[in-house]
């Protein structure tokens, strides 16, 4: 009777940590896609940039109309949901120990979570639509949370093969 090795401890963090993150992936999607008004609020007000300084020089950036809104909306969507679908596919190949396949899949969700939070709301948002400007619609410090978490996630995810044997 063949015996699973125990796992070691980087294997249970990289296992539990992408888990983590496609959870939250999973659920942030979820939302959008069945109370879709009130992110879709969020993603208007600060591509019209109407709660922001109003500075004649940044105002020509600002994207008013309503179906450009709605596409970068629906595009957020789809990838939030892509990356939660590919998060758990990594989550799945980490608990059957497929390590090469689990890591390079968690490592794929994990970017697309980077980006969607950084360059997306960070760098998009929160400098060229200067969403830091505005006291009602601003999510950087959300962005944040999500960026770092990933952050941490991928390095976890990253450290050698090695290393897991520990």
């Amino acid at each position: 009777m063949a015996t699973t090795p125990p796992r070691s401890a980087l294997h249970l963090t990289s296992t539990l940590l992408t888990a983590t993150v496609a959870l939250y992936m999973a659920l942030v999607a979820f939302g959008n896609i069945t109370d879709f008004g009130t992110n879709q609020a969020f993603v208007q007000h600060v591509l019209a940039m109407d709660t922001t300084f109003k500075d004649d020089d940044l105002m020509w950036r600002a994207i008013t109309n309503e179906g450009l809104q709605n596409t970068a909306y629906v595009a957020i969507i789809v990838w939030e949901t892509v990356a939660a679908l590919v998060l758990i596919y990594g989550t799945w190949l980490w608990f059957r120990r497929d390590d090469l396949a689990a890591r390079r899949f968690s490592t794929y969700g994990l970017l697309m979570v980077m980006l969607l939070f950084g360059a997306g709301f960070m760098a998009i948002g929160g400098e060229w639509f200067s969403m830091w400007q505005s006291e009602d619609w601003n999510g950087l410090d959300a962005a944040l949370r999500v960026f770092v978490l990933s952050g941490v996630a991928l390095i976890v995810v990253q450290l050698p093969a090695g290393a897991r044997d520990a």
